[in-house]
């Protein structure tokens, strides 16, 4: 504190003491409310779906098998043929993550960059998000939890189709 000001309060101003006392002790509180609210609220406040999933292992398990049923379905296999496994697996689990409400941040190109010469169509769009599903199946993620993730993946056909 100022030690001039520490002066004039210690030098009898009743008033001036007793608003320092109050100001120090709202300060108090208000750091302890601060501290409270940092240490008990979650991370992300909805991550009941990336929950649902089991987590970033939950996740990964699902992206495994999804890549490796893309590339045994008749249906979608070509559109894979030229893809790093490795990385689709990296950002595939980082997308997943970061729409589930988990801890992670998307930073891979925009959908439309990354499908622009695949000449998608809608019955391509579909086996895959088909393949997804059975990989979520298999994995025994929860069916409300399936939905609210194809729920925020479907209005990104608009970037992947484009056939």
């Amino acid at each position: 504190m100022d030690t001039t000001l520490a002066r004039w309060i210690a030098g009898g101003s009743n008033a001036a003491s007793a608003a320092w006392h109050a100001l120090r002790n709202s300060a108090t509180v208000v750091a302890v409310a601060c501290t409270v609210l940092m240490t008990t609220a979650p991370a992300h406040a909805d991550d009941a779906v990336y929950r649902a999933f089991g987590g970033a292992d939950g996740i990964q398990r699902v992206v495994n098998d999804f890549v490796a049923d893309v590339h045994v379905d008749p249906r979608t296999q070509a559109y894979f043929a030229k893809a790093s496994d490795k990385r689709l697996r990296v950002m595939l689990a980082k997308q997943f993550c970061s729409v589930t409400g988990g801890p992670c941040t998307y930073d891979g190109s925009s959908m439309k960059a990354v499908h622009s010469n695949l000449k998608i169509d809608r019955a391509a769009f579909n086996a895959v998000v088909e393949v997804l599903q059975g990989a979520m199946e298999k994995n025994g993620v929860p069916f409300r939890a399936q939905n609210r993730l194809l729920a925020k993946l479907a209005p990104m056909y608009r970037d992947i189709e484009t056939r």
